[in-house]
Protein backbone atom coordinates (compact mmCIF):
# COMPACT_ATOMS: atom_id res chain seq x y z
CA UNK A 1 0.00 0.00 0.00
CA UNK A 2 1.38 3.37 -0.98
CA UNK A 3 1.12 6.45 1.22
CA UNK A 4 1.76 9.91 -0.19
CA UNK A 5 1.77 13.39 1.29
CA UNK A 6 1.07 16.36 -0.96
CA UNK A 7 0.46 20.08 -0.67
CA UNK A 8 -2.31 21.27 -2.98
CA UNK A 9 -2.37 24.90 -4.04
CA UNK A 10 -5.79 26.34 -3.18
CA UNK A 11 -6.73 29.69 -4.74
CA UNK A 12 -9.89 29.83 -2.64
CA UNK A 13 -8.03 29.39 0.65
CA UNK A 14 -4.99 31.38 -0.44
CA UNK A 15 -2.56 28.73 0.77
CA UNK A 16 -1.36 25.19 0.25
CA UNK A 17 -3.46 22.43 1.78
CA UNK A 18 -2.12 19.22 3.30
CA UNK A 19 -3.39 16.00 1.72
CA UNK A 20 -2.52 12.40 2.51
CA UNK A 21 -3.50 9.60 0.15
CA UNK A 22 -3.37 5.85 0.67
CA UNK A 23 -3.64 3.02 -1.84
CA UNK A 24 -3.01 2.68 -5.54
CA UNK A 25 -6.35 1.83 -7.14
CA UNK A 26 -10.00 1.72 -6.17
CA UNK A 27 -12.99 3.97 -5.70
CA UNK A 28 -12.00 7.32 -4.16
CA UNK A 29 -12.93 7.92 -0.53
CA UNK A 30 -12.55 11.42 0.91
CA UNK A 31 -12.05 11.50 4.67
CA UNK A 32 -12.97 14.69 6.49
CA UNK A 33 -11.17 14.87 9.85
CA UNK A 34 -12.73 15.59 13.21
CA UNK A 35 -12.41 18.78 15.22
CA UNK A 36 -8.60 18.91 14.99
CA UNK A 37 -8.92 19.34 11.22
CA UNK A 38 -5.58 17.68 10.42
CA UNK A 39 -4.87 15.58 7.33
CA UNK A 40 -2.90 12.88 9.16
CA UNK A 41 -5.69 12.07 11.65
CA UNK A 42 -6.77 8.74 10.14
CA UNK A 43 -3.18 7.57 9.69
CA UNK A 44 -2.23 8.35 13.30
CA UNK A 45 -5.46 6.96 14.80
CA UNK A 46 -5.22 3.55 13.17
CA UNK A 47 -8.14 4.09 10.81
CA UNK A 48 -6.01 3.49 7.70
CA UNK A 49 -4.61 0.27 9.17
CA UNK A 50 -8.16 -0.86 9.95
CA UNK A 51 -9.07 -0.44 6.27
CA UNK A 52 -6.02 -2.37 5.05
CA UNK A 53 -8.13 -5.27 3.69
CA UNK A 54 -10.03 -2.90 1.39
CA UNK A 55 -6.83 -1.15 0.32
CA UNK A 56 -5.06 -4.44 -0.37
CA UNK A 57 -8.02 -5.64 -2.45
CA UNK A 58 -7.89 -2.48 -4.56
CA UNK A 59 -11.44 -1.53 -3.59
CA UNK A 60 -10.67 1.94 -2.24
CA UNK A 61 -8.18 4.75 -2.59
CA UNK A 62 -8.29 7.05 0.42
CA UNK A 63 -7.75 10.82 0.36
CA UNK A 64 -7.41 12.67 3.66
CA UNK A 65 -7.43 16.48 3.33
CA UNK A 66 -7.14 18.91 6.19
CA UNK A 67 -10.01 21.29 6.93
CA UNK A 68 -10.22 24.82 8.28
CA UNK A 69 -12.75 23.87 10.96
CA UNK A 70 -10.81 25.86 13.57
CA UNK A 71 -11.69 29.01 11.60
CA UNK A 72 -15.25 28.03 10.73
CA UNK A 73 -17.48 25.79 12.80
CA UNK A 74 -15.30 25.67 15.92
CA UNK A 75 -13.66 29.06 15.37
CA UNK A 76 -14.13 32.52 16.82
CA UNK A 77 -15.28 35.73 15.18
CA UNK A 78 -18.56 36.73 13.63
CA UNK A 79 -20.93 34.27 12.03
CA UNK A 80 -20.33 35.95 8.66
CA UNK A 81 -16.54 35.62 8.95
CA UNK A 82 -16.65 32.01 10.07
CA UNK A 83 -19.05 30.95 7.33
CA UNK A 84 -16.90 32.76 4.76
CA UNK A 85 -14.04 30.48 5.86
CA UNK A 86 -16.29 27.47 5.35
CA UNK A 87 -17.38 28.70 1.90
CA UNK A 88 -13.71 29.00 0.93
CA UNK A 89 -13.13 25.43 2.07
CA UNK A 90 -16.14 24.17 0.14
CA UNK A 91 -14.72 25.89 -2.94
CA UNK A 92 -11.37 24.16 -2.34
CA UNK A 93 -13.07 20.77 -2.16
CA UNK A 94 -15.21 21.23 -5.26
CA UNK A 95 -12.78 23.18 -7.47
CA UNK A 96 -9.37 21.86 -6.41
CA UNK A 97 -9.62 18.60 -4.47
CA UNK A 98 -12.27 16.78 -6.54
CA UNK A 99 -10.59 17.58 -9.90
CA UNK A 100 -7.22 16.52 -8.46
CA UNK A 101 -8.62 13.19 -7.25
CA UNK A 102 -10.32 12.46 -10.57
CA UNK A 103 -7.07 13.10 -12.40
CA UNK A 104 -5.04 11.12 -9.87
CA UNK A 105 -7.41 8.15 -10.22
CA UNK A 106 -7.68 8.59 -13.99
CA UNK A 107 -11.45 8.55 -13.61
CA UNK A 108 -12.67 11.88 -15.01
CA UNK A 109 -16.29 11.48 -13.93
CA UNK A 110 -16.01 9.22 -10.88
CA UNK A 111 -18.33 9.99 -7.98
CA UNK A 112 -16.80 10.17 -4.53
CA UNK A 113 -17.66 8.57 -1.22
CA UNK A 114 -17.29 10.86 1.81
CA UNK A 115 -16.72 9.82 5.40
CA UNK A 116 -15.67 11.18 8.75
CA UNK A 117 -16.05 10.83 12.50
CA UNK A 118 -17.58 13.43 14.82
CA UNK A 119 -17.45 16.80 13.01
CA UNK A 120 -16.07 14.93 9.99
CA UNK A 121 -19.47 13.24 9.77
CA UNK A 122 -21.10 16.66 9.54
CA UNK A 123 -18.80 17.61 6.67
CA UNK A 124 -19.59 14.34 4.89
CA UNK A 125 -23.34 14.83 5.19
CA UNK A 126 -23.12 18.42 3.96
CA UNK A 127 -21.14 17.56 0.82
CA UNK A 128 -23.34 14.61 -0.13
CA UNK A 129 -26.58 16.51 0.45
CA UNK A 130 -25.41 19.67 -1.35
CA UNK A 131 -23.43 18.04 -4.16
CA UNK A 132 -24.97 14.59 -4.77
CA UNK A 133 -23.88 14.47 -8.41
CA UNK A 134 -20.26 14.49 -7.19
CA UNK A 135 -20.59 12.74 -3.80
CA UNK A 136 -22.63 9.56 -4.09
CA UNK A 137 -22.49 8.28 -0.53
CA UNK A 138 -21.70 9.52 2.96
CA UNK A 139 -20.63 7.28 5.82
CA UNK A 140 -21.20 9.42 8.91
CA UNK A 141 -19.82 8.10 12.21
CA UNK A 142 -20.92 9.66 15.52
CA UNK A 143 -21.91 12.98 13.98
CA UNK A 144 -23.64 16.16 15.05
CA UNK A 145 -25.91 17.57 12.37
CA UNK A 146 -27.37 20.79 13.78
CA UNK A 147 -24.77 23.30 12.59
CA UNK A 148 -26.44 26.24 14.35
CA UNK A 149 -25.24 24.77 17.66
CA UNK A 150 -21.72 25.84 16.69
CA UNK A 151 -23.11 29.39 16.68
CA UNK A 152 -24.94 29.26 20.03
CA UNK A 153 -28.18 28.39 18.27
CA UNK A 154 -28.01 31.38 15.92
CA UNK A 155 -28.26 31.16 12.16
CA UNK A 156 -28.20 33.10 8.91
CA UNK A 157 -28.57 32.02 5.29
CA UNK A 158 -25.05 30.58 5.09
CA UNK A 159 -25.43 28.61 8.32
CA UNK A 160 -28.86 27.39 7.23
CA UNK A 161 -27.51 26.09 3.89
CA UNK A 162 -24.87 24.07 5.77
CA UNK A 163 -27.18 22.79 8.52
CA UNK A 164 -28.65 19.41 7.50
CA UNK A 165 -31.31 19.54 10.19
CA UNK A 166 -32.39 22.96 8.91
CA UNK A 167 -32.34 22.80 5.12
CA UNK A 168 -33.14 19.13 4.45
CA UNK A 169 -36.65 19.29 6.02
CA UNK A 170 -37.46 22.09 3.58
CA UNK A 171 -36.17 20.39 0.41
CA UNK A 172 -38.86 20.01 -2.22
CA UNK A 173 -39.35 19.88 -5.99
CA UNK A 174 -36.28 19.46 -8.24
CA UNK A 175 -33.87 20.13 -5.34
CA UNK A 176 -35.31 17.19 -3.42
CA UNK A 177 -35.49 14.93 -6.47
CA UNK A 178 -31.78 15.33 -7.25
CA UNK A 179 -30.88 14.29 -3.70
CA UNK A 180 -33.27 11.33 -3.87
CA UNK A 181 -31.79 10.29 -7.20
CA UNK A 182 -28.09 10.57 -6.44
CA UNK A 183 -27.44 10.56 -2.67
CA UNK A 184 -27.22 7.87 -0.04
CA UNK A 185 -26.26 8.42 3.60
CA UNK A 186 -25.25 5.84 6.18
CA UNK A 187 -25.62 7.28 9.69
CA UNK A 188 -23.96 5.35 12.51
CA UNK A 189 -23.77 6.10 16.22
CA UNK A 190 -23.05 4.07 19.34
CA UNK A 191 -25.02 4.05 22.56
CA UNK A 192 -21.94 4.07 24.79
CA UNK A 193 -19.55 6.57 26.32
CA UNK A 194 -19.47 10.13 24.99
CA UNK A 195 -22.08 9.45 22.32
CA UNK A 196 -24.88 11.15 24.26
CA UNK A 197 -25.01 14.35 22.21
CA UNK A 198 -24.67 12.47 18.91
CA UNK A 199 -27.51 10.01 19.45
CA UNK A 200 -30.48 12.42 19.22
CA UNK A 201 -29.16 14.36 16.22
CA UNK A 202 -28.31 11.14 14.36
CA UNK A 203 -31.82 9.84 15.00
CA UNK A 204 -33.36 13.16 14.02
CA UNK A 205 -31.48 13.31 10.71
CA UNK A 206 -32.43 9.71 10.01
CA UNK A 207 -36.08 10.57 10.60
CA UNK A 208 -35.86 13.55 8.25
CA UNK A 209 -34.26 11.43 5.51
CA UNK A 210 -36.98 8.81 5.95
CA UNK A 211 -39.73 11.42 5.76
CA UNK A 212 -38.20 12.90 2.61
CA UNK A 213 -37.64 9.45 1.04
CA UNK A 214 -33.90 10.10 0.71
CA UNK A 215 -31.94 6.81 0.50
CA UNK A 216 -30.20 6.12 3.80
CA UNK A 217 -29.31 3.57 6.44
CA UNK A 218 -29.54 4.39 10.14
CA UNK A 219 -27.67 2.23 12.66
CA UNK A 220 -27.41 2.44 16.45
CA UNK A 221 -24.64 0.28 17.84
CA UNK A 222 -24.73 -1.09 21.38
CA UNK A 223 -23.81 0.40 24.74
CA UNK A 224 -20.27 -0.96 24.46
CA UNK A 225 -19.73 1.20 21.34
CA UNK A 226 -18.12 4.48 22.34
CA UNK A 227 -17.04 7.77 20.74
CA UNK A 228 -13.51 6.45 20.16
CA UNK A 229 -11.28 5.36 17.30
CA UNK A 230 -11.28 1.64 18.12
CA UNK A 231 -15.04 1.60 17.54
CA UNK A 232 -14.86 3.85 14.49
CA UNK A 233 -12.28 1.46 13.04
CA UNK A 234 -14.76 -1.41 13.33
CA UNK A 235 -17.65 0.63 11.96
CA UNK A 236 -15.68 2.04 9.05
CA UNK A 237 -14.48 -1.39 7.91
CA UNK A 238 -17.94 -2.91 8.33
CA UNK A 239 -19.82 -0.31 6.29
CA UNK A 240 -17.16 0.57 3.73
CA UNK A 241 -16.85 -3.13 2.90
CA UNK A 242 -20.47 -2.88 1.77
CA UNK A 243 -20.33 0.55 0.14
CA UNK A 244 -17.14 -0.06 -1.83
Amino acid sequence: MSAKHRLLDSPSLGRRVHLWSFGDVGRPLIVFPSNAGVAHEWRESGMIDALAPLLAAGKVKIYCPETNVSKSFSGTGSMTQRMAHHAAYESFVMNTLVPFIREDCRMPRVRMVATGCSVGALYSSIFVLKHPEVFAHALCLSGRYRTSKFFDGNSNHDVYMNDPLAFVPNLRGPALERVRKYAHLTLVVGRGAHEESCIPETGELGAVLKRKHIPHHLAFWGRESSHTYPWWQKQALHYLSQIM
